[in-house]
Formats: C-alpha cells, sequence, structure tokens
C-alpha cells in the first residue's frame, strides 16, 4: 500500500529548512532508516531517514525548496504486512492520549494555583494602595487652602522660571515621581543613558521600573534605529554586484554572534605556553591514537588541560542568569570544539571530558569533526556544551579575540605555534610558543580571575603531568 512519508521535527525550535540533496530516485527499493534527503536548517545539516521500507511511488519535493515539519517528501509503497505495526501504533496512541490527559490536568491545578497567588497579590497591592491613599487624604485635609494655593503658584512659577533656564529636568524629575514608579537611582540611571523613563515599560510590582527594564528599552530603541537607518548604498553604481542568499549555518552565526556581542561585556586576556614538551608527547604517542581511529593532536590535549581547570576554577563552566540575577555551576564538564565547514562554523560538544583520556578525546574530536565536515551532525551532538575552544593554528595568526559562545561565560582562542627563544637554565633556547587568547564574560568574572586561568593552563601545558594529575 501507498504511504506518505513526511518532514519530522528537524531539531528543538526549527519548524523549516531547506532541502540541500535527494538522496534517492522514484522506483529505488529502500530500508528502514535509509536517509532519503538532506535538509540544512539554523542549526545544522541533517539527513532525514525513511520510518519504513519500501519502493519510493513519487517524491513530492525537489533541491532549495524550503520545507517545514509535516510536508510530504515522498510516497512510499510498502508491504501489507503492517497489521501489527498499526496495532502497536494504535496502543501508542492510546498511552499518549492519557499522558496528554493527565498533563492538561496537572496544567490546569497549576494554573488555578497561580491564580489564586495572583489575586492574593493584587489584594494585598489594593490594601496597601488605599491605605497611602487614605494618608494622602488625611494631610491633604490639615492644610489651609490659601496655603495650598500659594504653594501650587510657587510650584508652578519656580519649574516654568528653571524650565526657560535648562535646569528643571530633575527638579521635574522629582516632582513627577508619583506618575513614573521608579525609584531615583533608576531615574538617574535612564538619565545617563539618555532615555525618557516615562516611555520605560515596568516589569516589577505595579509597573514599577528597574535598571534592567531601562537598559532593555535603551537597547531595543537602539535596534530598531538602526533597523530603520541601515540601509546600504547602491553598490551597483561603482561596479557589477551579485547577491546571493545566506545558508541557514551563516545566518544563525549572524544573529548568535550579533546577539552575544551585544549582550555580553567581553574581556580578552591573551598568554603564551611553551609546548615543546607537548609536542614530544603528541610525537610519541600519535600512532597509539591512529590505532584507535584517531589523530593525536594539541586540540585533544588542550581539551584535556582545560577539563582539569574547569574543575580547579568552576566559575568558568558556569551560566549567568541575570533576570533571576544567579550563577548557574555545573559539574560536568562538556567542551565545544569549533570547526570550520564549506557552510560556517559548526560547534559539536565532547561530553564528559573529564572522565576520558587524551587517546579517547583525540578519536571522538576526529569523529565530530568528520561529521561536521560532510554535514552530518545531529543537533544533538552540539548542544550541552560549557566552554568552547577554538584553534585556528592550523590556518595561520599570531593571535584573535573569538566572540562568547551564549549561554556560556568564556572561550579559547589557539593560533598558530611559533618558534621563539626561550630562557631556560641561564641560557636562550629556541622552543615552540603558541599564543592563546581568553575572551570572558565580565558579568560573572573579574580580570584577576581571567588572568590566573589562563596562566593556569599555560603553565599546565609547559607541564602537562600538572594537568593529568590535576595539581
Amino acid at each position: 500500500m501507498a504511504e506518505e512519508i513526511k518532514i519530522p521535527q528537524i531539531a528543538e525550535g526549527v519548524e523549516s529548512a531547506t532541502v540541500t540533496e535527494i538522496l534517492v530516485s522514484e522506483g529505488d527499493e529502500i530500508e528502514k532508516d535509509q536517509s532519503i534527503i538532506s535538509v540544512e536548517s539554523d542549526k545544522a545539516s541533517v539527513e532525514i531517514p525513511s520510518p519504513k521500507a519500501g519502493t519510493v511511488k513519487s517524491i513530492e519535493l525537489s533541491e532549495g525548496d524550503e520545507v517545514k515539519v509535516g510536508d510530504v517528501i515522498l510516497s512510499l509503497e510498502t508491504s501489507e504486512d503492517d497489521s501489527k505495526e498499526k496495532e502497536d501504533k494504535d496502543e501508542d496512541k492510546e498511552e499518549k492520549e492519557k499522558k496528554k490527559k493527565i498533563e492538561e490536568q496537572e496544567k490546569k491545578d497549576s494554573e488555578e494555583k497561580e491564580d489564586s497567588k495572583n489575586q492574593e497579590k493584587e489584594k494585598e497591592s489594593k490594601e496597601k494602595k488605599e491605605k497611602k491613599d487614605k494618608k494622602e487624604r488625611s494631610e491633604e485635609e490639615g492644610e489651609k487652602d490659601s496655603e495650598e494655593d500659594d504653594k501650587e503658584d510657587g510650584k508652578s512659577s519656580a519649574k516654568e522660571e528653571k524650565t526657560e533656564k535648562g535646569e528643571s529636568s530633575e527638579a521635574q524629575d522629582d516632582e513627577d515621581r508619583e506618575e513614573v514608579p521608579a525609584a531615583p537611582g533608576v531615574r538617574r540611571f535612564a538619565r545617563e543613558l539618555g532615555v525618557d523613563i516615562s516611555q520605560v515599560k515596568g516589569s516589577g510590582e505595579q509597573g514599577r521600573i528597574s535598571k534592567e527594564d531601562v537598559k532593555d528599552h535603551a537597547r531595543t530603541s537602539k535596534n530598531k534605529g538602526s533597523v530603520e537607518t541601515s540601509g546600504l548604498p547602491d553598490f551597483s553604481k561603482w561596479g557589477q554586484t551579485e547577491r546571493k542568499s545566506l545558508s541557514g549555518i551563516r545566518s544563525a552565526t549572524a544573529r548568535n554572534t550579533a546577539a552575544a556581542w551585544s549582550e555580553i561585556p567581553h574581556v580578552f586576556q591573551f598568554d603564551e605556553a611553551d609546548i615543546s614538551g607537548i609536542l614530544e608527547y603528541i610525537e610519541e604517542n600519535k600512532e597509539k591514537a591512529e590505532k584507535a581511529g584517531g589523530q593525536l593532536t594539541i586540540t585533544a590535549v588542550l581539551v584535556k588541560v582545560v577539563a582539569t581547570a574547569l574543575h580547579q576554577f568552576p566559575k568558568f563552566n558556569a551560566s549567568i542568569d541575570m533576570e533571576n540575577e544567579e550563577m548557574i555551576l555545573k559539574s560536568f564538564i562538556n567542551i565545544g570544539i569549533a570547526v570550520d565547514t564549506e557552510k560556517g562554523l559548526l560547534i559539536p560538544v565532547i561530553r564528559n571530558v573529564d572522565q576520558k583520556t587524551i587517546v579517547e578525546i583525540a578519536v571522538e574530536i576526529t569523529q565530530l569533526a568528520g561529521k561536521a565536515r560532510d554535514q552530518k551532525l545531529t543537533p544533538q551532538e552540539m548542544k550541552g556544551g560549557n566552554f568552547t575552544i577554538s584553534n585556528l593554528g592550523g590556518i595561520g595568526g599570531t593571535n584573535f579575540t573569538p566572540i562568547i559562545y551564549h549561554p556560556q561565560v568564556a572561550i579559547l582562542g589557539v593560533s598558530r605555534a611559533q618558534e621563539k627563544p626561550v630562557f631556560v637554565n641561564g641560557n636562550f633556547e629556541p622552543r615552540k610558543v603558541l599564543p592563546l587568547s581568553l575572551s570572558y564574560d565580565h558579568r560573572l568574572i573579574d580580570g584577576a580571575e581571567g588572568v590566573k586561568f589562563l596562566t593556569w593552563i599555560s603553565k599546565a601545558l609547559e607541564d602537562p603531568y600538572k594537568a593529568l594529575l590535576g595539581a
């Protein structure tokens, strides 16, 4: 019987993708789990397998098509002995429906509980406001009408006079404090940023405005302005031009790096490490790694060294939650490795690095880097990283400042090792020196901590046993 094979959920939060390759043809006999098309989203490039075996009757899409979850890929002629599978599916459906009903009831109970809490808060707020209004009325009744009129006249004339002189911003701000719910410090902060506080939407109780609200308003206003004023000139006036669409990966990289740069206050720290001893270690053990299916490189050693450093300096293995003003410390160590591919930068993640040997790490890096370049990485293989290493040494350069990969708080950049004269035991000797660049989030990590972390890595590279023993 004929059955439609549809686009499944490609990854969490991904609803559409572009078809990059059709991997089967009409009339082909295909196996269950055989890849039938390759698609590229803003997360990764993946191959979609067929959930069933059969004969391809017709293909319903073409390369370059924009597809979304649920679109038909192809029509598949399958055998009719699927009754058992259908029964299993019906049972699964019943179980899912039961589970869904339970979840809906739990959600309803939770919402009712939340509504009850909100009603209590509203009641408390109302009582506070009534008390405040009562107090203000009492004070107003105790004042004489003539004095009140004189005071208002005096305020008006003083306000007008100060406005004419250009000196009234702070006085007006104080007099309007009941109209805009914000503390004096928040008002002052808004003035320093050039923000009209009356235009800021408060997120606190009864719309109270915080410094974060002012920052968000300033950032949003800036972004809106840049969109309105960032029109490009007509480059064709000066010569021939060509427009090409950004790939899904390049487009995602552009958005993510721009967001990270505007959100995270970056600080950069530089150092050098004498890796002459490490290179000898690599030379002695490269055959062992090759037999295991990997390639032993300085990156593999760095991953192990950094894993130990993250144990020594747990802040670098954390994330920051500004909304709740909390630091999230992680007991697991997953390190991402930046891989340059034809379609853009991908960052596969090596999990539980501290529990693996350098050879095991070398094998995993080799496998993941190969999958990245072949566009076969799954979204799951790029999730859960706590720290990233970007090694451009194979290409060149002396130093660079990598952008932190949100929600991480630090990234290590590695450039090309150079031979330099190093003072050793009273004499200068030619040694291989590796340039290191550390970018870190200044909201969580101070300069002294950044220096200590990078210095520890540098010293551990010069004495690899220090890292292996955790000394």
